[in-house]
């Protein structure tokens, strides 16, 4: 029997400015994405001030993405999204049964006029590098023991996470967005985003197609202690692509295969892909940035 769970999820974004903003224009990814193993209940967003204009809409990779522009004076902003969501446990064929790494890697170096199946097309931009993921020799160097000739691509994959795990340490003062993860090895401290894009650095600098995903986890409380509201946060893992296997999740934060207890928003080649608000203003001068995140079990 296929295991289910249903969630509650609430995402509060505040933005005080110092002055007004008299433009702003903003970009939101904070609606889940309708997956196989995934559906949506409910889900609605507030915004305050009210926007001008809102605009619902996919991004390149199909993530539902919100579109908004404000053009009166505001010194605030408020974005609170909820969502109800279904997750099912996912199936997921043994990873002996996945293609050796380096094969895979031959099949996605360009070769002529060769024919691609459109699956295996699709997956080949996240072979390449982006803003926040460079392709360096010492990542492949760090990955290289996993990678052993002929060696299931899921195999070595599921290696490298949990080599990754054990050998970072999960640190929030240790970096921001923009820490170069070449600093980040050196350091081996980070959180789920920093793990995530070594990981896929690590992936990409091997010729392997590996994509940046972006969601809740849900957490779990010290024994005897209540679920506290709004002290959660927005996760980060990574999805590793193989022909017939297709798209699979790895969580190198916490060494697992992700399942029931991951909520799946949005993916892009890094975070900067899938950032749950961003844009640009004209004013405001400095600003103060609150978020809390609630993932509740119904």
């Amino acid at each position: 029997m296929t295991h289910k769970a249903r969630y509650q999820v609430t995402h509060e974004t505040h933005y005080q400015y110092d002055f007004p903003v008299t433009l702003s224009q903003q970009l939101l990814h904070l609606q889940a994405r309708a997956m196989p193993y995934q559906s949506t209940i409910a889900q609605y967003v507030d915004i305050e001030p009210l926007p001008n204009e809102s605009f619902a809409s996919l991004d390149s990779f199909a993530n539902p993405c919100l579109q908004l522009e404000f053009n009166q004076p505001h010194d605030a902003l408020k974005v609170i999204a909820n969502m109800t969501i279904d997750v099912y446990e996912r199936q997921i064929s043994p990873f002996e049964q996945s293609m050796a790494w380096d094969s895979l890697v031959d099949l996605c170096r360009y070769q002529g006029v060769r024919q691609l199946d459109d699956n295996l097309m699709a997956a080949l931009p996240f072979c390449f590098q982006s803003p926040y993921i460079p392709l360096k020799h010492q990542f492949a160097d760090y990955a290289a023991s996993c990678f052993l000739p002929n060696k299931p691509v899921m195999q070595a994959a599921q290696a490298l996470m949990a080599k990754i795990f054990n050998e970072f340490s999960f640190d929030p003062e240790a970096t921001h967005i923009g820490t170069p993860l070449l600093e980040v090895l050196e350091h081996k401290r980070g959180v789920c985003q920093d793990y995530a894009h070594f990981m896929l650095a690590c992936l990409r600098s091997l010729g392997l197609p590996a994509r940046y995903v972006s969601g809740y986890l849900l957490t779990h409380p010290p024994k005897g202690q209540p679920r506290l509201i709004g002290a959660d946060a927005s996760h980060a893992w990574v999805a590793v692509y193989c022909p017939y296997l297709g798209w699979v999740d790895f969580d190198p934060t916490n060494n697992l295969i992700p399942s029931i207890e991951h909520i799946t928003l949005a993916w892009g080649r890094d975070f900067s892909d899938v950032s749950p608000l961003r844009g640009v203003i004209f004013g405001g001068g400095e600003h103060e940035l609150e978020v809390s995140v609630t993932v509740m079990p119904l």
